[in-house]
């Protein structure tokens, strides 16, 4: 019997791999022979990084970069020696969890710091880039990001025009000159689950914006100068990314990455699943095992989950999951692929306890042995 495992990680409790490791241990108490493989999971979001840092050998690299408001916090990205590639998560020097309620600013916010990372990756010898950019809390296009690496964004007398989104409106235009030289050379593929344009009622500023501090009466300000933006970038490459699905994402940060960097927009768990290489796992697989921290009605929204199983179906294989928790409505994940599922906690038990990495990895040992007997 061979068994594949990709296995989201349980929040506050088990990473993706000891998730995985646990269900082996469960298989193995039962099935001693079974051929069992471990892949890392995530779709793309948090934790993406420390997923396939864990389970494709990699390494942390730390660096000290500026954050949304140029003060300098200490990060970190993934470094895979194997491929050269650089695993990013663009939240960690530009994320909304960075700052407080009261400091948010879309007119100042800046994606400087993501840059930083790219340049010091690339620097490391990386050519290979996979970036995560959900949770920002900039609304600048990119630009800072940008700027970083070389680019510069000039105003009408020639002066450089600022950061954050309050610069946009100032730009006239775009210096490549001085531009890493090395970006030509570097494959950049971009985690992004939606589909929104740069500009207009559906795009980054007013549908993200106001969780970044975007109010009635600034988001037309601050639309007018994406506008801006899109055209004097279209000027300075020739290409026109204004309506390309996701270029709105990460407040205009997925317009920098086409528009400049010639990236790939992919959803999260596409990215991933190819990443680690799973389907090459599936073609004489007999069975599959995934799960997450919690199986609901979410799960079928894109959700790491259902995309194993998608992947699996492919093959005709069973899929099985395990989560700490379930609810009523995590019905619809039969529909979606997933062909049972089961919660692993065991007795009556506060959320502090059932959160214990221990009890958490005791719990999911022991149901998934269950499991495997009756199979």
């Amino acid at each position: 019997m061979k068994v594949v495992i990709a296995i989201d990680s349980l929040k506050g409790s088990l990473t993706s791999i000891e998730a995985g490791y646990a269900v082996k241990t469960g298989i193995l108490r039962t099935k001693p022979d079974a051929r069992i493989i471990v892949k890392p999971l995530a779709d793309g979001g948090e934790g993406t990084t420390d997923a396939l840092i864990e389970g494709l050998g990699g390494e942390r690299i730390y660096i000290t970069v500026d954050g949304p408001f140029k003060k300098p916090i200490s990060t970190y990205y993934g470094y895979l020696p194997a491929s050269n590639t650089a695993i990013i998560e663009m939240a960690s020097a530009a994320g909304i969890t960075l700052i407080a309620d009261d400091e948010k600013d879309p007119f100042t916010a800046t994606t400087y710091g993501v840059g930083e990372m790219i340049k010091d990756a690339i620097e490391k010898g990386c050519r290979k880039f996979i970036i995560g950019i959900g949770g920002s809390a900039t609304n600048d296009g990119g630009i800072g990001m940008l700027k970083a690496l070389g680019y510069q964004f000039l105003d009408a007398d020639g002066n450089d025009v600022g950061e954050g989104g309050q610069a946009l409106e100032k730009i006239a235009s775009v210096d490549i000159s001085n531009a890493c030289k090395t970006l030509a050379e570097c494959d950049f593929q971009i985690a992004c689950d939606v589909t929104n344009p740069l500009c207009g009622p559906n795009g980054a500023t007013y549908i993200y914006g106001p969780q970044k501090g975007v109010t009635l009466a600034t988001r037309e300000i601050l639309d007018a100068g994406m506008h801006n933006y899109a055209e004097i970038t279209t000027g300075a490459t020739g290409t026109n990314h204004l309506n390309s699905p996701g270029a709105g994402a990460a407040g205009g940060l997925g317009y920098a990455f086409l528009s400049y960097l010639n990236a790939r927009l992919t959803p999260g768990i596409s990215l991933i699943l190819d990443a680690v290489n799973l389907e090459a796992e599936l073609y004489d697989a007999d069975i599959v095992i995934t799960g997450e921290g919690r199986l609901d009605h979410q799960t079928v929204m894109g959700k790491a989950p259902i995309g194993v199983a998608q992947l699996a179906k492919k093959y005709n294989l069973k899929v099985i999951a395990f989560a700490g928790s379930v609810t009523e409505d995590a019905t619809v994940c039969n529909a979606a692929g997933i062909d049972a599922y089961f919660p692993i906690i065991r007795g009556i038990t506060t959320l502090e306890e059932a959160l214990d990495p221990q009890t958490a990895k005791n719990n999911m040992i022991g149901t998934v042995e269950q499991v495997f007997r009756l199979l």
